[in-house]
């Protein structure tokens, strides 16, 4: 008796395309719940190794025609995927060789251990403790010639970061930084006179996330293997930028991201990091959505559980987070003191009509004005933080005073120009550095040795180009934030450049927070946004207090902006008042 067959599995490109019986049909998708859901004669699948293994486990029980060439291929796909688990509890159970990934200086032990994760599962999120090495535990795979010609994919802000390690750790491989937004050839042309470039490719190529518009299909012929630095870059995919990180990964058959923020908002972001460097590992973004997350409409999408969800990235092999204890390279102390301060009420005061306009904007219902309100929205905020920030810059001027007289030098955090300005010149005679959006490469290099070197004990740093960059823990100890970000991950790249290997001094981050303007609700939502990740990268450490208030953090400003202003809050929009207090610590982190 022949066995009954319930449709036929070819092979097109990338994908498997399955045509069967409309009973068969819905137990797949039922098996598949990432395909398209809706009624089709045929349903696509991608023809990864894990959906090929699945795939061939649901033939056992509907069989189906296939011919000789795409038999092999289910076969090899899900033999990959078998291969590919047993290798990897091998190695979480330590019965697995680690290749030694020969650096002119030595790696550590779990340095190498992550670069064999790799390997086995060609694609990884290392998500490790500031300061433990992901960028050395990034160029191991580059020891590997057919891992070559390399990828490093990095933020503006850290312009000679990877330049110089490469020097220190593979001085003996070629490194060319693109320089212009536009391909231009990387080899080197009849009679061109250039140094950085030969009569092959070069080994490593460096380029900013700004610069891969222009180069993704360039590179995407020639990489085999791409580094992410500070991969929370990836967390928008509503960008040209995330297309073309995109379009490069699913050309090159090693992709590792690099981070100790993988996120710096809300846990749906992970979906968007992780779907770069390992495609489809959480199936399709609604998928993932419905099954981790939760929110109300108007509200980002929040991880339901993140320790369980940090729990499954681990065990996939999805994700390697390790923290500096259990690496046995613990830290001095660090102390995250929140400190109340004084502004001047008459800044927040002077905020003109066009401010309580935004706010009224941003808290309208007519969601025709969709545009118009995510525009007020930023406007607000820029309006209102600034504001903030003003107001109480002399006096975070006079706290900082008070540190470099007692011979500190200081890393003093803020956004804005104006609050740079006031801190200048308030402190002026002690010949301040500046590391913000403004310097050229050189000029932010030459800041950073005067504070190493002690020409001058205090650099303002903006808060976003706090990720990366390295040495200042040589020469300081104490950090202070004279304004706050939205984002705990931005605040904890900021204390990494000096709570690091090579710090000997237990470390002290000041925030100084008043109590009015933006301060208080954004000191407020940052006890949400730091559960999600903490969960995920930490399952098992007892968190914060959780505090969502369960609506848009800028409606939340632009209710109590109003309400401080004795203004009528649109009827629409009438909250029940809230009342964010000033953080208090909890287990050494600012709530």
């Amino acid at each position: 008796m022949s066995q009954q067959s319930y449709g036929s599995v070819t092979l097109r490109g990338r994908h498997w395309d399955i045509r069967c019986e409309p009973q068969v049909r819905s137990r797949l998708k039922r098996v598949f719940p990432r395909v398209p859901q809706g009624a089709a004669d045929c349903i696509s699948l991608v023809a990864s190794p894990e959906n090929s293994r699945e795939l061939q486990w649901f033939l056992q029980r509907y069989p189906m025609d296939t011919d000789q060439d795409t038999l092999q291929q289910l076969e090899e796909r899900s033999a990959v995927h078998v291969h590919m688990e047993q290798s990897l509890a091998q190695l979480m159970e330590g019965r697995l060789d680690i290749p030694p990934f020969e650096l002119a200086k030595p790696a550590r032990e779990y340095q190498r251990y992550a670069g064999a994760q790799l390997n086995i599962r060609g694609g990884l999120l290392l998500a490790d403790d500031l300061g433990l090495g992901k960028t050395i535990t990034g160029m191991l795979p580059m020891t590997v010639p057919g891992n070559l010609p390399a990828v490093v994919v990095y933020p503006a802000s850290l312009p000679n970061h990877w330049a110089e390690k490469l020097a220190e750790f593979l001085p003996n491989l070629r490194v060319h930084e693109i320089r212009k937004s536009q391909p231009y050839p990387l080899v080197k042309q009849k009679g061109q006179r250039t140094k950085d470039l030969w009569d092959t490719l070069p080994d490593v190529i460096l380029v900013s996330y700004h610069k891969l518009r222009g180069w993704a299909e360039t590179l995407g012929e020639i990489a085999q293997y791409l580094v992410f630095e500070e991969c929370q870059q990836l967390r928008n995919p509503d960008s040209a930028i995330y297309d073309a990180c995109v379009y490069l990964a699913e050309r090159t058959k090693l992709r590792m991201g690099l981070t100790a923020t993988p996120i710096y908002n809300y846990g749906s972001e992970f979906y968007h990091v992780v779907n770069v460097l390992l495609p489809d590992a959480l199936g399709g973004y609604d998928e993932f959505l419905r099954e981790w997350c939760i929110g109300s409409p108007g509200d980002k999408p929040k991880l339901k559980d993140s320790e369980q969800f940090g729990a499954y990235l681990r065990r996939e092999g999805i994700m390697l987070r390790r923290t500096r204890r259990e690496v046995g390279r613990e830290l001095p102390l660090l102390s995250k003191i929140p400190y109340e301060i004084e502004s001047d009420a008459k800044v927040l005061e002077k905020l003109t009509s066009d401010a309580v306009a935004l706010a009224r904007t941003i808290l309208t219902a007519n969601e025709a004005y969709r545009g118009e309100k995510m525009k007020a929205a930023g406007e607000f905020d820029q309006m209102v933080r600034q504001a903030t920030g003003v107001a109480k810059a002399p006096h975070v001027a006079e706290f900082v005073r008070l540190l470099l007289e007692k011979g500190e030098r200081v890393l003093l955090f803020g956004w804005h120009r104006e609050v740079y300005r006031i801190w200048q010149e308030a402190l002026a005679d002690f010949n301040p550095v500046m590391y913000t959006g403004t310097e050229s490469k050189n000029q932010k290099a030459a800041s950073k040795n005067a504070l190493m070197a002690g020409e001058s004990p205090l650099m303002i740093v903006s808060l976003r180009a706090g990720a990366g960059f390295d040495g200042a823990q040589h020469g300081c100890s104490t950090v202070v934030f004279g304004e706050i970000d939205w984002s705990p991950g931005v605040h904890e790249q900021c204390i990494g450049r000096v709570h690091r290997d090579g710090q000997d001094e237990p470390v002290q981050a000041f925030f100084l927070i008043s109590n009015q303007g933006s301060d208080p609700i954004v000191s407020d939502v940052l006890g949400v946004k730091r559960e999600q990740i903490e969960g995920v990268r930490n399952p098992g450490d007892n968190l914060i207090e959780r505090r969502d208030v369960g609506e848009n953090q800028l409606r939340m400003l632009a209710k109590q902006f109003l309400q401080d202003r004795g203004e009528k809050v649109p009827e629409a929009a009438q909250p029940t008042p809230i009342r964010a207090k000033t953080p208090v610590p909890v287990q050494g982190e600012l709530v």
